[in-house]
């Protein structure tokens, strides 16, 4: 536990994975209806480092966009959040940047994501090698990056340089199908990634994937715990969390919010989680944190856009009556 805290604690993180561009309706407004429509920074990754930076972290993204005017638009909003970009290197050819359209709204809400040529599946081995992990504490990522090749063997390497060099590997399951070329690849590679990984962050539903049945997933969290894993934390949505450390198992809840939309919550929940643990919170507030952000983000529209800089996050801990109980 100490080698992973001490890491994070220096609040200084290197991610890897996509950054993209996010297009979302107004409030309540079905895709159809649109007449317009609002665009902002996206991408599981992008959006961690976004987050950790608007609550006075720091954050480099390791990634590929599109050479061209979506992959500029992306590099300038990582800067805007402050999210060094030394690493972010543009592609050519006809590779393109992912993007994603999805709905202001919970009831009927509708995200396509297009992810098809993506440039920062594109990521190599050239491109993490670039990368001073001395420079940093941990190093996180998001499951997406590993669905597709040379992004996936890059990142396995850039875990293997960060290791080297004493730092902590962070990982969020974050599995998404459509990206993947079938769900038993998926499994045998995100099973690899928790494997190497100090801590884990997923939900009910992407533990019991792994573990082949959604009833299996909380004792396959407790297992990697047990073998590999410093820290593991299970969501369970409206239910909280579980949280394995050692030995300990730590519950929590949530703070409840009227939901605008259901995205962008892991990514805030991550950012959220590690700058509190940066700071020296316990892991139970750190995770609470966590949960305070996630329901900030849901109830606001976009994604990074919507994340908590810290005074946002200060303000609803204050002002809301406490989260649930475990």
């Amino acid at each position: 536990m100490n080698a992973l805290l001490d890491g994070i604690r220096q609040n200084n993180f290197v991610v890897v994975g996509r950054a993209g561009i996010d297009l979302y309706t107004d409030p309540g407004v079905a895709t159809e209806d649109a007449e317009t429509v609002n665009v902002g920074l996206g991408g599981s990754s992008a959006n961690i480092a976004a987050g950790i930076c608007k609550l006075g972290g720091q954050a480099s993204l390791v990634t590929r966009v599109s050479d061209d005017s979506i992959g500029s638009y992306c590099i300038g909003q990582l800067k805007r959040y402050g999210v060094g970009t030394d690493y972010v290197t543009p592609v050519g050819g006809e590779y393109r940047n992912s993007l994603a359209l999805y709905e202001s709204r919970v009831e009927g809400h509708r995200n396509v994501i297009y992810r098809n040529g993506a440039a920062d599946f594109q990521m190599d081995a050239d491109d993490v090698a670039a990368v001073d992990y001395g420079k940093f504490g941990a190093l996180i990522t998001a499951g997406t990056v590993f669905a597709a090749e040379p992004s996936r063997s890059a990142t396995f390497d850039a875990f293997d340089r960060a290791k080297a060099v004493g730092l902590p590997i962070i990982f969020d399951v974050d599995y998404r199908p459509y990206s993947w070329p079938s769900p038993k690849v998926a499994e045998k590679v995100l099973s690899r990634a928790a494997a190497a990984s100090d801590m884990i962050v997923g939900n009910d539903e992407e533990f019991g994937f792994m573990a082949g049945g959604i009833d299996k997933g909380l004792a396959k969290a407790k297992a990697l715990a047990e073998d590999t894993a410093t820290v593991v934390v299970y969501k369970m949505g409206e239910k909280g969390a579980v949280t394995f450390a050692g030995d300990k198992e730590i519950r929590t809840g949530i703070w409840p919010v009227d939901a605008l939309k259901p995205t962008g919550a892991g990514d805030s929940f991550m950012a959220g989680m590690v700058t509190g643990l940066a700071e020296g919170q316990s892991l139970h507030d750190a995770i609470l944190r966590g949960s305070a952000c996630a329901s900030i983000t849901v109830s606001r529209p976009g994604c990074a856009p919507a994340m908590a800089d810290t005074s946002t996050l200060t303000q609803f801990m204050a002002d809301h009556p406490g989260p649930t109980d475990a």
